[in-house]
């Protein structure tokens, strides 16, 4: 009880506060789960070493029971069936359950008694002329269990046995009943007796097969025999698996076969059409396969896969004939003769125009010789979506079936004909969602062929052999008048609810009117109404106008890019967002040709292109780079109003200017420039500016002609001047470097390098020029050609395009495509005659175009080379210097902001009478003078009085340029001034001319005494062209 000096007995206290009974039940449920689960994975154990027992077992009794009946077989029936007769195939004989009980594939002695049972079947067969008899004996209905079970299992043995042995028998899979001899032969053959239509177990057999997927055992076999060396003999024969493929193909499940439907993934659309050029392969398979109920068949259960999502094509094993691009060229094959045929419906055409749909997204872009840049949009956009996504290259043969047969006229006549016209408003009574689902699933297959296919070849199909765009117009129309879009996404899977009911429509039919628009002359389009009348064309921009808005402005996407699809993996989101992007792009390029056409002749007003709803804050979000705003002035700037466009412009070239320090009045580069060789002058002195000094402030010091310095220090108004002199003199078509069309219309001479050895240089320096006067501001009287202005903006030129240069050549080419007689007669040839300066050359328009003569077949293309070599070849390179100076100044965006014809006013202002009213309201007074001074009163009548031409006269004395801003004259800057000259009304002050000065737009104007005195004043003044020794 006393304390003995041992500390080990001395009690343990857990300061941590827990007990230790605590921890030994935690061990002890934690030892428990252990051991339990220990247990159950004993057992697992045991339960599996069991099975794999059993299974064991099981083999290996099958195996010594097969053995045994084997040995019996051979005993009674020989080892090579010597001893079978016919009577050896009916219900009581134990010939073919013993023979099918013990049949091993993969044993050579089991295949060669299987072709032996299949020789004699073939025989008896044939001998008795009753195969039905043959196995069943006297009565059918009595034996059918066992003789349906025999049939349908030997049939099965047949193709399983050809399938196991199929790369020892490579070279012998595709053989012809011809071939009586071979193994594989005597094996189909043997199949297609079996599976003759006439016999009452054909469907059980077809059933037994297709659920052990014979359709993949097929596919297997003709993959294995394509890869051998024995290429399939093509002399008419029909192949034996063929033969087959005919007998099992037609059940579908449809009265009155009663075979069940096969799943997708092994059905004949999944593992047969997948293979590639099945069609050359099975000719006679393909006359088969396009009877219009079975193809029906087919093609419904894969756009049945394709709603549902399913996917059920093979894995690819080669990456050059992909499962669906195989798919998809048989698929177009076959639907070539289907639709031709009278008997095709409207849902079989909808069936395959969404298949096709379908696998032309999987596919990479098909690149062609023909194929143009697919639309005027750039394509940098899309780089975001498809970095991630895997480059896919098709063989070519594959590439060449699939566009030969989606590009063929016939197919995409047929196809539209069927889609469009069976539901367009052939009958007063129709159904709406029947009319939807065609139009939207036709728009959408032709979507995807654009973006896919080449577009050039597809697009002429479509424009010019089909009535594609006056079905969809009548269709659009009708919508619009009746105020209700059908409702496509409610039959189209893929698309939201709230898609407009015009998306789809108008995604196809934009491109393809575009693509007219670029034959239609100008008497069709204006007098003939062709492709539609100027009416219809008022009532489309609207709907277009309208359409456009909603998509960039009310309901806009947060990306922007061309529209094109990219790749399956898509989402339906994405692949939306890029249908609405494709929209803006087509819709905006229609648009603008339309402008283009209004402003050659106007049918409609201009206010018809601009938006209703254009507020003030959209045009101070117009400026700002990234904003929906900006966007739509990129995109369609003629929504915007060309005030506000050019609101936007000014501010932009002063934001620049203020950036380069061109406030600077008496600052940057000086010259010295004579006035009797100016051009000369300017252009040794000038052209080796950097970009930024073009940028900067240039002042100018006139010589005159007797080599004195004028008076004046140029704070602007000199420059003007010598801006508008030197461009005068740059563009007067005595220099030779432009010509003049018969109105008188500039344009860059195609033979200019005869006239100067550095012309190109020189046409760089106009363009410079040209850019430093609109980055000034100041305006230039030069009136250049519509088709020259376009060149500024990178555009190209059609033939309606050509009246501006050569109206006689014009009506020469319209005159040929309008000749009703053999053109061929009139001895043409693809080639011009080109007469510069007295030097006749001849050109080809095409290699070899001078043994190409011109016939009705290809007058199309003929007038359209002329036009071209015309309108764009003979001045490319000119155009392309002038362009390269010009952009060292005027960004292409910014002029992007405006059409050709907004753009020549832009360069070089309105052509209308000053307004003088405008400039009144405008004026500032200063010296004394004042707005109702009687001398104020006096030169403003004066003014009014003026002519036109005087007027200009006096804008450029004052201003030093003969035009006024684009946007009144409450934009001059600085403002107008009107000062007085001289302190008193005294005889040496009124006997002074009036003076100015142009930098600050001042007119310093003496009291005169009475208007006629004013008049004649001004008038000397303003007439006498003195330089700026007036000053």
């Amino acid at each position: 009880m006393f304390f003995s000096g041992d500390p080990s007995t001395r009690k343990r206290v857990d300061l941590g506060g827990r007990s230790t009974k605590e921890g030994d039940a935690r061990r002890l449920l934690e030892q428990t789960r252990m051991e339990r689960n220990r247990r159950l994975l004993q057992k697992q154990h045991n339960s599996a070493a069991l099975k794999i027992q059993k299974f064991f077992r099981g083999r290996r009794s099958m195996a010594i029971e097969r053995f045994k009946v084997r040995r019996d077989f051979c005993e009674t029936y020989g080892d090579n069936c010597q001893n079978v007769d016919r009577h050896c195939f009916e219900p009581a004989s134990s010939f073919l359950p013993q023979f099918l009980f013990f049949f091993k594939a993969q044993s050579s002695g089991d295949f060669v008694m299987l072709v032996e049972t299949c020789r004699l079947l073939r025989q008896f067969a044939h001998s008795c002329g009753d195969i039905l008899s043959f196995f069943s004996g006297l009565d059918y209905s009595t034996e059918h269990n066992t003789v349906d079970f025999r049939v349908k299992k030997l049939a099965f043995t047949c193709i399983e046995a050809i399938h196991q042995n199929r790369e020892r028998l490579r070279d012998q899979l595709l053989v012809t009943p011809e071939e009586a001899t071979i193994s594989t032969a005597i094996l189909m053959d043997a199949m297609s007796l079996l599976l003759d239509p006439k016999l009452p177990w054909v469907c059980k057999i077809v059933s037994y097969l297709q659920k052990r997927n014979i359709f993949k055992l097929v596919r297997e076999i003709v993959t294995t025999a394509k890869e051998g060396s024995r290429s399939p003999t093509m002399n008419g024969s029909i192949l034996s698996l063929e033969s087959v493929l005919f007998l099992v193909v037609p059940h579908v499940g449809r009265e009155p076969c009663c075979c069940p439907v096969v799943d997708p993934r092994w059905s004949f659309s999944s593992m047969i059409l997948t293979i590639p050029f099945i069609w050359q392969l099975f000719p006679n398979l393909k006359v088969v396969f396009a009877n219009p109920s079975l193809s029906q068949h087919y093609v419904h259960q894969m756009a049945l896969c394709i709603q549902k999502d399913t996917h059920v094509l093979p894995i690819d094993t080669n990456t050059e004939f992909p499962g669906y691009a195989c798919l998809l060229g048989n698929t177009l094959e076959i639907a070539n003769v289907v639709l031709s045929q009278p008997e095709c419906s409207l849902d079989m055409a909808i069936d395959i125009a969404s298949v096709a749909t379908f696998l032309l997204e999987t596919l990479p872009p098909i690149k062609s010789s023909e194929r143009e840049s697919r639309h005027s949009s750039s394509e940098e956009d899309d780089d975001m979506l498809i970095d991630d996504v895997q480059e896919l290259v098709l063989n070519r043969t594959l590439e060449q079936q699939i566009t030969t047969n989606a590009i063929d006229s016939r197919f995409l006549l047929q196809l539209t004909n069927i889609l469009f016209h069976q539901v367009s408003g052939v009958t007063q009574s129709y159904d709406e969602d029947k009319e939807a689902l065609a139009i939207g699933t036709g728009s959408s297959f032709l979507y995807a062929a654009f973006n896919i296919l080449p577009l050039e070849r597809i697009m002429t199909v479509m424009a010019y052999r089909t009535e594609l765009v006056a079905v969809l117009w009548n269709y659009m129309k009708r919508c619009h008048e009746n105020q209700k879009w059908s409702s496509m996404p409610s039959v189209l899977a893929y698309l939201p609810a709230d898609s407009p009911g015009w998306l789809l429509p108008l995604v196809v039919f934009c491109p393809v009117y575009k693509h007219m628009l670029t034959i239609v002359d100008n008497e069709e389009f204006y007098e003939r109404g062709k492709p539609l009348s100027l009416q219809d064309i008022r009532l489309l921009i609207i709907i277009l106008k309208q359409a456009l808005w909603q998509l960039l402005w009310v309901n806009p996407l947060t990306q922007h890019n061309s529209g094109k699809s990219v790749s399956n993996d898509l989402s339906k989101k994405n692949r939306v967002d890029l249908i609405q992007n494709r929209v803006g792009v087509v819709v905006a390029e229609l648009l603008s040709q339309f402008q283009d056409w209004n402003n050659r002749q106007q049918f409609t007003s201009s206010t018809d292109f601009q938006a209703d709803t254009v507020r003030e804050y959209f045009i101070t979000q117009a400026i700002v780079e990234g904003t929906r705003a900006s966007y739509i002035l990129m995109q369609a700037p003629f929504l915007i109003p060309f005030t506000s466009r050019v609101k936007i412009f000014t501010t932009q070239l002063a934001t620049a200017r203020q950036s380069h320090g061109s406030e600077e009045m008496f600052a940057g580069n000086r010259f010295r420039i004579r006035r009797d060789h100016i051009l000369d002058d300017a252009y040794n002195q000038m052209s080796a500016l950097s970009e930024d000094d073009l940028r900067g402030p240039i002042r100018v010091t006139f010589v005159n002609e007797l080599g004195v310095e004028e008076a004046g220090i140029d704070g602007g108004g000199i420059f003007k001047d010598f801006m508008e002199k030197i461009t005068l003199a740059a563009f007067d078509v005595q220099y030779g470097l432009f010509k003049e069309t018969a109105d008188h219309m500039l344009y860059p001479n195609p033979g200019s390098g005869m006239i100067h050895g550095q012309h190109l240089h020189f046409f760089h320096f106009l363009g410079s020029l040209l850019a430093k006067a609109m980055f000034e501001g100041i305006l230039v009287d030069i009136p250049f050609a519509t088709f020259f202005v376009s060149k500024l903006k990178q555009k190209y030129n059609y033939l309606n395009d050509l009246p501006s240069l050569d109206p006689e050549l014009y009506r020469h080419l319209i005159f040929l495509k309008r000749y009703k007689g053999d053109i061929s007669d009139l001895e043409l040839y693809f080639v011009i005659l080109n007469n510069e300066y007295g030097e006749r050359t001849e050109e080809e328009l095409l290699p070899g175009g001078k043994d190409m003569r011109v016939t009705n077949k290809n007058v199309i293309t003929f007038i359209h080379l002329v036009s071209n070599h015309r309108l764009n070849f003979q001045i490319r390179q000119q155009s392309s210097h002038f362009l390269r100076g010009f952009q060292q100044l005027i960004p292409r965006e910014w002029i992007d902001m405006f059409n050709e014809h907004e753009l020549q006013v832009l360069i070089s202002g309105s052509a209308d009478s000053l307004d003088i009213d405008d400039l009144r309201e405008n004026t500032n007074y200063s010296g004394g003078y004042n707005a109702g001074h009687y001398v104020i009163d006096m030169f403003w009548e004066v003014m009014k009085s003026f002519s036109t031409e005087n007027q200009k006269k006096f804008l450029k004395f004052v201003t030093g340029c003969s035009r006024g801003p684009l946007l009144g004259f409450k934009y001059l800057e600085p403002a107008f001034c009107i000062q007085r000259a001289g302190g008193s009304v005294s005889n040496e002050a009124v006997d002074r001319l009036p003076t100015s000065a142009t930098c600050m737009n001042l007119l310093k104007l003496p009291p005169y005494q009475s208007k006629e005195q004013l008049e004649t004043k001004l008038m000397y003044a303003i007439s006498a062209e003195a330089g700026f020794d007036l000053s």
